[in-house]
């Protein structure tokens, strides 16, 4: 019995028709914003992946064997060695890429004399990661990227926050759009002293709800945050109201802090544009994605109603392009979560029938006769846009319904000997099985008005 690698996964044509529905609504809202799409290729050279993601990254590189003779040029003594980390780059040019960032990082340095700056894309491709296969992590998944690159502007910001409300929007999903700024964490360890434990300190007020206050100032000291500086926290540990009243607070408790006060003032400038959105926005300072990545805005999106982790992120980096030598370009990026996304409109049964209902109409076929008549309608109907087929062989009436069924294909058309006398069809509506005889034009109508 053949089987597919572990991580990986068959999509159905119900599965394929919903999540073709999730890329073209974000497809769309991408476009409509003035982002253009570009794809790069599957596997890049390994010199362009490696040493991009950490030591833990580079080992979940998928990486490519050379073709040919690749034991050339490889002594008895390396290949004795076992060692794969050394021999792997000698067996193996290329790899399959682990995420759209550092692929269109090296687009935008390839490609740098032919782009207009600011550069608007958006990306919709899958990536690949060896990553140990466990529930809702594979090893080949979807990302779908859009970046700003070459504007320091918060426009843009303001603009992919709104991209996030339209396309949750459409979607029917109740969400929560987080917001923090980098620049916020990095001015409260300036403050208390500790620059490098505000990753323990997000953490530990992460759990302010679960466990109370007590017990986060006690995870606090636990990761060896001295106590004064734990009292200056205090404020921030507790803080909470509308965001104008968090980043008042925020403005007071950071006043010594140039880098926390610009922080503010950003998240202030974004969030006064932001008014006007369909899902609420709000401040939180417990927000700490991608720390050694991120220098301005961080942004995670939440689902009201599924209990399921971030469905969209992103945020602001100062040197995307600086891992290939061309330093100082500023850009900010969102990404949506498809599988997880996939996962909510499915527990939420939010999918439109129109998105997953392939064929609206079966031709039954009682013969060569009736068949050539109903070829020629079926011409008609799919010239009006309705998707419709023809059962191919004569068979028993009892097989095509149930192959209708089966399609949930919502309605039958029926021409026999009568039918084309009078130049109609038998139209049956499988909901209700109630049938009428129309001419073509009228059955166009019919089904167009469903």
């Amino acid at each position: 019995m053949p089987s597919i690698p572990k991580g990986t996964r068959d999509f159905s044509p119900i599965e394929m028709a919903k999540r073709n529905y999730i890329f073209n609504t974000i497809r769309e809202v991408y476009a409509l914003y003035g982002f253009q799409q570009i794809e790069t290729p599957a596997m890049e050279n390994l010199s362009t992946l490696m040493g991009k993601y950490g030591e833990e990254g580079d080992k979940l590189l998928f990486k490519i064997q050379n073709s040919g003779d690749y034991f050339r040029g490889i002594t008895d003594e390396e290949l004795l060695s076992r060692d794969a980390l050394h021999l792997a780059p000698k067996f193996c040019e290329k790899g399959l890429r682990y995420d759209l960032t550092v692929p269109f990082a090296r687009y935008v340095v390839q490609h740098r004399e032919e782009l207009a700056l600011p550069f608007k894309r958006y990306q919709i491709q899958p990536v690949w990661r060896a990553d140990r296969p466990q529930k809702g992590r594979y090893r080949e998944f979807y990302q779908c990227d859009a970046d700003v690159v070459g504007s320091e502007s918060l426009l843009n910001e303001v603009e992919l926050m709104q991209i996030i409300d339209t396309v949750f929007t459409r979607f029917g999903v109740r969400v929560c759009i987080k917001i923090n700024n980098r620049k916020i964490l990095s001015g409260i360890a300036e403050m208390i002293g500790q620059a490098d434990k505000i990753v323990d300190i997000t953490v530990a007020i992460d759990k302010l709800d679960k466990i109370g206050l007590d017990n986060v100032n006690a995870e606090l000291a636990k990761a060896g945050i001295p106590e004064d500086a734990i009292q200056k926290l205090q404020p921030i540990i507790q803080l909470s109201g509308s965001n104008a009243e968090k980043l008042s607070t925020m403005r007071e408790v950071l006043k010594d802090s140039e880098i926390g006060l610009k922080g503010v003032d950003e998240s202030e400038f974004i969030l006064s544009k932001l008014t006007s959105l369909n899902n609420p926005i709000e401040l939180d300072l417990t927000l700490a994605r991608g720390l050694n990545y991120y220098t301005g805005a961080i942004f995670e999106v939440k689902a009201l109603d599924v209990q399921i982790g971030s469905i969209t992120g992103g945020g602001r980096y100062d040197n995307l392009t600086g891992i290939f030598g061309m330093p100082g370009l500023s850009g900010v990026g969102i990404s949506f979560g498809a599988d997880r996304i996939f996962d909510v409109l499915n527990q939420l049964d939010l999918y439109p029938k129109s998105a997953v209902s392939t064929t609206r109409l079966l031709f039954v076929n009682f013969g060569q006769a009736e068949a050539d008549y109903c070829l020629q309608a079926l011409q008609q109907v799919r010239q009006a846009g309705i998707s419709a087929e023809i059962y191919p062989d004569s068979v028993k009436m009892k097989k095509q319904m149930n192959y209708a069924n089966t399609k949930h294909i919502p309605f039958v058309a029926l021409v026999g000997e009568n039918e084309m006398a009078a130049q109609k069809i038998t139209l049956k509506n499988m909901e209700t099985g109630e049938q009428t005889l129309v001419t073509v034009s009228e059955l166009i109508q019919m089904i167009n008005v469903e």
